[in-house]
């Protein structure tokens, strides 16, 4: 294997995210600008390890424990949600490298600078060929692929006739990893919220892929041994997405605090810290952000003890993290809309910090992982419906 440069054996993120947050949030406003994260952001995270939490240890990676890696992230949303967002997509994405094969692996995961991310939903199409994969195909919010060092999608086997197939070994829909130069960046990432994560869509034609160099999520067994990799994959980034959405409303509650105090609302002689409906707002919110963190930890926690004596996890806790991401995700979002409206004009400010966290927010609650719709799928579940598992 391709001895790394970084020891990451004593590994906290959480730490080294509270170092970096501040310098996040001072840059918040040119992140916002570029639409993606700027060079020496990127760079600062690279040198913070930001990037490596759930890498196996067997590609010079950190393999921390679930708990650990979902509260670096909570932190790192407190100061900037874009930087928060890229560096959970890279940190989600890099748990397939538990499922390459270790040839592919170790090319892409072994270099301590990489970053990977990508799309899972199967919008391209591939034609199987000598070799390997002949893939073309568009795919939208590619969060942070502006900077990695490799980029996947997910495609549908097709025959010549553009039809559906698979191979004799059931491969169907792999998520398949390009190289940059393979890659062609559509611009398109002109967004509300979470607009520096560069979420924009990209392309390909007719490009080959080398046999192996794919992993197919739905399903995927295994090839690195370790209780990460026997949490199902959507359900890790389900638990990604909610707690960068908690951070962000961690990070609003502590900046409501902070401008409450001076902020006089126009006709009143009372600050806004006096007034009663912000008090119960803000009171609401944090009360959301604490419970909301609890319960997302305690699904973790329980199926991180399972993950951890070598034992597979059940449906239920699959749906329990599942059930507690999105409503994390939904109530952080929803919180955050009661406490700008508590902080009148000032919140319509660009300069104010507040607005970013809500808009943010907003797009966060968007993501497919968390939306609104998953509580039917966990709904379904608690009354013992039949009911399709396969992406729980």
């Amino acid at each position: 294997m391709t001895d790394t440069t970084h020891d990451l054996t004593t590994h906290d993120p959480e730490a080294r995210a509270r170092e970096i947050g501040p310098s996040l949030a001072q840059r918040a406003d040119r992140i916002e600008t570029a639409r993606t994260l700027p060079d020496d952001v990127v760079q600062d995270l690279l040198a913070a390890d930001m990037f490596r939490t759930f890498i196996p240890t067997a590609y010079g990676g950190a393999e921390t424990d679930i708990l650990t890696g979902m509260a670096a992230l909570t932190e790192l949303g407190r100061w900037d949600g874009s930087a928060a967002w890229c560096v959970m997509i890279a940190n989600t994405t890099a748990l397939l490298a538990g499922y390459l094969p270790p040839e592919h692996a170790e090319t892409i995961y072994c270099d301590p600078k990489v970053i990977t991310g990508g799309y899972t939903v199967p919008t391209g199409t591939a034609r199987v060929v000598d070799g390997g994969l002949l893939v073309s195909g568009t795919w939208a919010w590619g969060s942070g692929i502006r900077h990695c060092t490799w980029i996947g999608g997910t495609v549908r086997l097709v025959d010549d006739d553009g039809n559906p197939t698979q191979r004799d070994d059931g491969l169907s829909t792999p998520y398949v990893y390009f190289e940059p130069d393979d890659i062609d960046f559509v611009d398109t990432w002109h967004v509300m919220g979470l607009a520096g994560t560069g979420s924009t869509d990209f392309t390909t034609t007719d490009t080959f892929v080398p046999e192996g160099r794919w992993v197919q999520v739905a399903g995927a067994t295994p090839v690195v041994d370790g209780p990460l990799w026997r949490f199902p994959f959507f359900g890790m980034l389900a638990a990604g997405v909610a707690s960068v959405a908690i951070g962000m409303a961690a990070g609003a509650v502590e900046r409501f605090t902070e401008l409450a105090p001076d902020k006089i609302p126009q006709g009143s002689s009372r600050p806004l810290a006096e007034r009663a409906p912000a008090q119960a707002d803000l009171s609401r919110a944090e009360a959301t952000v604490r419970s909301s963190r609890a319960y997302l930890d305690q699904a973790l926690g329980e199926a991180w003890e399972v993950a951890t004596r070598g034992d597979p996890l059940t449906v239920e806790h699959r749906r329990l993290i599942r059930q507690a991401a999105a409503d994390a995700a939904q109530r952080c979002a929803d919180s955050l809309v009661r406490l700008h409206r508590q902080a009148g004009g000032i919140g319509v400010y660009l300069s104010e910090p507040l607005q970013r966290a809500v808009r943010d927010s907003q797009v966060a609650a968007t993501h497919g992982m968390v939306a609104e719709r998953i509580h039917e799928l966990t709904g379904r579940l608690l009354l013992g419906l039949d009911t399709d598992t396969g992406l729980l």
